[in-house]
């Protein structure tokens, strides 16, 4: 009985490659059957030789082959090139619309490669190199020309390198069949023309009226606004509730009239006729708020809502965006989470994904330059920062300011660094506007279909200089040399629409006629006045509140309930035995006679706040369990190794409670956090560093938008940064967070700046931060927290002190005011942080008296109580100095911030000075025994003690 009908069924699976593959494979076999896969020897062993092979075996004659044996490799080689087409196209794609002999040849798509003809191809079947070829294609010849076109045309892509099978059998499929073309009526063309027209139109109006002056023009790039109508279109289609963007400068005016809506009068006011005159706004132009020293025309972002029914409405966001320019990256994507979270229940927010996606446009220089772009990408599927799939555009004008993409980058492309995400990349040449209409449609519908990042590569050029008031020609001769005599992409779209006769010669010029007419109108009835003396806006009257009044303390009793919730556990939970023996000695930490330490401070604040409604969000690197294992906010099953997070089964929990480790990130953490706290102001958004040095690598998030977005932009945070600092002797990377810096950004109350000594000033600045979200008092809180502190009992208070009391900026030392007779104080030490309780310490073991010095500590920095000090030094009526004690060296920490406001305060006859570390290049010693020794020498000093440090004494 023959199982020959059963073998060929069987040989029916293998398809395209599969055979090519599976013929290499029994090749192996019949010379040695050890040599191939275990599976493979058993399958060939059941069914013999695949049938294709059968039929074509070849007949010998004296040992030569015959033809068929020819014809076999002729098909493998075809299959062969038909991959290359797909994995490859894109090398030989028309993707540039200008420089595109510097491009490095390639022979991946010749014919010749794979040692065939195309009377070769013209005889194999096109079924045998894609089984699923549209009906129209008869042979491989036809399959080869059809997909050459589809992958090396005007759009080309690179999809390979995504390894989900899912995700890359659909990109294949779209580009195969072409199914994700742009299809447009004659009408849409014509509105196309029209709409590149009013882009070029716009630069062109710029340039003429506002000679000199920089606007970082989108010309030869004009395609992206339609890309951008498009999508936008299909975003509130679909009822997208938000579309978040973020961009640089090069194009971001006509993003912003085109996109946006931003009226023209209102742009154009932004350009000053002169230095005494300004533009304005001719009567019911729509106003567009900003903060009180504002910004650069081309950093501004703006807001468009688009109506999509009665009841629903898209809204566009653009970013503001400062001259570091990629940085806007992870800020937007913090925006576009919040838009997307359900902050309202307890446990971690409920994500949306289709309720908001992120839309990036980046250049072609930074994208690969700038590491915040690979921080950004990084977070893309992580659970705590992924958005569901952001859409990236890279407007890529072959040149960073003078640089050339030689000079630039290491990567063939400027997208390459997209790959190590698997993100696919759609290449496309910005002369061909169908083409990149279709290039946005299939992004955008990849990213409904997978919730996952896509980039185009939209490669175009830039007509003048970086910014219009440089010469490019003097760098980049061969390449303007090229431009100069490009037509723009409306002339060329335009004689591609007169081949069609869908429009007639000369509509070009008409529709350009009628923009130049209709901006000369709007500029011509603007009016000017006379600006002598400009001056910046009043700060928001909430900026200028102090917040001293904030009430924060809670009922002892609603303390302890708070704390009872989060020490149960769901049953059946396996807590790890010494973590929990630890957490339950906070059961009894309220209890008369028993202090509160630092971690149980915080998770009653976190508690409290949660009771009262308002969701918290907290991140960091190891955030879960905190860097030094006081948290523990995050509980594993010893068994299961599911978490559990007692704050999520607090049942008087009334809003979202988000913990997440980070990844091993500060920039884009940073920014994605801020961008996040701006985009839901009514929670409490938290950022917590490993160590507080570890701030240092986001400081453009800090100079650019943290500590000025509201006076630039109008854009308000109340976020908190935990930024462990303290001098322990562990060197000069884990000692100071570098509170100078945050210092000397420190003005218009635009951040508070704390250093608290007690668990009790943390709960209580924590619930203080909590009241003041999405209020115009909000302001962004920076916060030195501790390290050896953390398990320190001078920093455990009693219960009490959080259930009576607020937040004090001033503190009287512990251990030198209590009962002090403040007739015989000469010097008051004043300082702030971990020095201050070492202070506290020494005193305690020491026998002197200390009746001449008393010491305050200054728990907040910035806003400095400058009032509450006089009022202080009024107790003294026999003070001769103020001491400034410190243990970050002088040209650190708080001194030469706080040197101007202790000097208004001195009497006649009183004087201040510094007691510290000297002036040094580095933060710290890195040698511990000299680290105690100088620690030691600073207390002495401070307490005019007589003897000196001593590197065997404790600190």
């Amino acid at each position: 009985m023959s199982n020959q009908g059963s073998n060929e069924r069987f040989w029916e699976n293998f398809h395209g490659p599969n055979m090519g593959y599976i013929e290499e494979q029994y090749e192996q076999f019949e010379n040695d059957p050890s040599a191939v896969d275990p599976s493979l020897k058993e399958m060939f062993e059941e069914h013999g030789a695949p049938d294709w092979m059968k039929a074509a075996a070849p007949e010998k004659s004296n040992g030569v082959a015959s033809t068929s044996e020819k014809d076999i490799t002729k098909v493998t080689s075809a299959l062969k090139l038909v991959e290359a087409i797909r994995r490859h196209g894109h090398l030989r794609a028309s993707i540039y619309a200008v420089g595109n002999d510097e491009r490095p040849s390639t022979n991946l798509l010749d014919l010749e490669t794979y040692s065939l003809t195309e009377k070769d191809l013209e005889n194999i079947p096109a079924s045998w190199v894609w089984p699923e070829a549209p009906k129209n294609l008869t042979n491989a010849l036809q399959v080869v020309e059809t997909l050459k076109e589809r992958y090396a045309g005007n759009i080309a892509f690179e999809f390979d390198h995504v390894h989900n099978e899912d995700e890359r059998k659909w990109l294949q499929n779209k580009v195969d069949m072409g199914s994700f073309h742009v299809s447009l009526s004659n009408d849409e063309k014509k509105q196309l023309l029209q709409r590149l027209a009013e882009v070029e139109g716009f630069e062109n109006f710029l340039a003429k009226t506002f000679v000199a002056q920089k606007r970082f023009s989108i010309e030869g790039l004009d395609v992206m606004v339609p890309m951008l109508d498009h999508i936008v279109r299909s975003a509130s289609q679909d009822k997208i509730k938000h579309i978040m963007m973020g961009m640089a400068h090069r194009g971001r005016l006509n993003v912003l009239a085109h996109v946006l809506g931003k009226p023209y009068d209102r742009i154009f006011s932004e350009f000053h006729h002169s230095p005494d005159k300004e533009l304005v706004p001719s009567e019911g132009s729509t106003g567009i708020n900003y903060g009180w020293t504002g910004d650069v025309k081309y950093h501004f972002g703006a807001q468009k809502e688009i109506e999509n029914g009665e009841q629903t409405a898209t809204r566009v966001t653009l970013s503001h965006n400062p001259s570091h320019l990629e940085y806007v990256n992870p800020v937007v994507e913090g925006f576009t989470r919040a838009a997307q979270d359900d902050r309202t229940s307890a446990g971690y927010a409920e994500m949306d994904e289709d309720k908001a996606f992120g839309l990036l446009i980046h250049g072609d220089a930074a994208f690969i330059g700038e590491g915040v772009v690979a921080e950004t990408l990084n977070m893309s599927d992580l659970p705590g920062y992924r958005t569901g799939g952001t859409v990236h555009i890279i407007a890529n004008n072959l040149v960073g300011f003078t640089t050339n993409r030689k000079h630039g980058r290491s990567t063939r492309y400027a997208s390459d660094l997209s790959k190590g995400f698997e993100i696919p990349v759609i290449h496309v040449n910005a002369d061909d506007p169908i083409s990149c209409m279709s290039a946005m449609a299939l992004a955008y519908e990849y990213r409904q279909e997978f919730h996952k990042d896509i980039l185009i590569d939209l490669i175009g050029y830039r007509r003048y200089g970086h910014n219009e008031m440089d010469e490019p020609r003097a760098t980049q001769p061969k390449l303007y040399a090229e431009i100069d005599n490009h037509p723009t992409v409306a002339a060329l779209f335009e004689e591609q629409l007169r081949g069609e006769s869908v429009v007639e010669e000369g509509a070009l010029d008409k529709i350009k006629e009628e923009n130049e007419k209709k901006l000369r109108e709007i500029y011509n009835n603007m009016s000017e006045h006379e600006a002598n003396s400009p001056d910046v806006k009043d700060r928001p009257s909430g900026v200028e509140r102090p917040l001293d009044s904030i009430e924060t303390a809670i009922d002892i009793d609603r303390l302890r309930s708070l704390n009872e919730g989060m020490l149960k556990r769901p049953e059946g939970f396996n807590g790890f035995k010494k973590l929990e023996k630890i957490l339950q000695r906070r059961s009894n930490m309220l209890d008369d006679g028993q202090k509160v330490d630092w971690a149980t401070a915080e998770a009653l604040a976190f508690a409290s706040i949660l009771e009262d409604g308002k969701p918290i969000r907290i991140t960091g690197q190891d955030t879960e369990r905190g860097t030094f294992a006081h948290r523990h906010l995050v509980l594993h099953d010893v068994k299961t190794g599911e978490t559990y997070c007692p704050l999520h089964g607090l049942e008087q929990a009334n809003a979202s409670f988000d913990i997440h480790n980070s990844p091993l990130s500060e920039a884009g953490v940073i920014g994605f956090e801020y961008g996040y706290s701006v985009q839901a102001p009514e929670g409490l958004v938290i950022w917590e560093a490993q160590f507080g040095d570890f701030a240092n690598a986001g400081q453009v998030i800090f100079d650019q938008f943290v500590s000025a977005g509201r006076a630039k932009w109008g854009e308000k945070s109340n976020m908190v940064f935990l930024l462990p600092h303290g001098y322990e002797g562990q060197g000069p990377e884990h000692s100071s967070a570098r509170l100078e810096r945050f210092l000397q950004l420190a003005a218009e109350n635009n951040w508070t700046v704390a250093n608290v000594t007690s668990s009790a000033q943390y709960f209580h600045l924590l619930r203080r931060q909590a009241a003041i979200s999405n209020e115009e008092e909000a302001r962004p809180l920076v916060l030195m927290t501790p390290k050896s502190l953390l398990r320190n009992q001078r920093v455990a208070v009693e219960g009490s002190r959080f259930s009576e009391g607020k937040f004090e900026s001033l503190m009287k030392q512990p251990g030198l005011s209590k009962d002090k007779d403040k007739e015989k104080v000469k010097s008051l030490l004043l300082g702030s942080g971990k020095i201050m309780v070492d202070i506290e310490d020494t005193v305690e073991k020491s026998e002197e008296s200390f009746e001449t010095i008393d010491a305050v500590r200054v728990e907040q920095i910035y806003p400095f109580p400058e009032e509450k000090l006089a009022k202080m030094l009024e107790e003294y009526p026999n003070l001769e100095e103020l001491v400034w004690v410190q243990e970050e060296p002088q040209n650190m920490g708080s001194w030469y911030f706080v040197e101007g406001i202790l000097h208004k305060l001195l009497k006649d006859g009183q004087i201040h000075r510094y007691v510290g570390r000297p002036h040094r290049a580095s933060p710290s010693v890195g040698e511990p025994n000299i680290h105690k020794t100088e620690q030691n020498r600073i207390i002495h000093e401070a307490l005019q003690m007589s003897k000196g440090g001593n590197s065997h004494e404790g600190n």
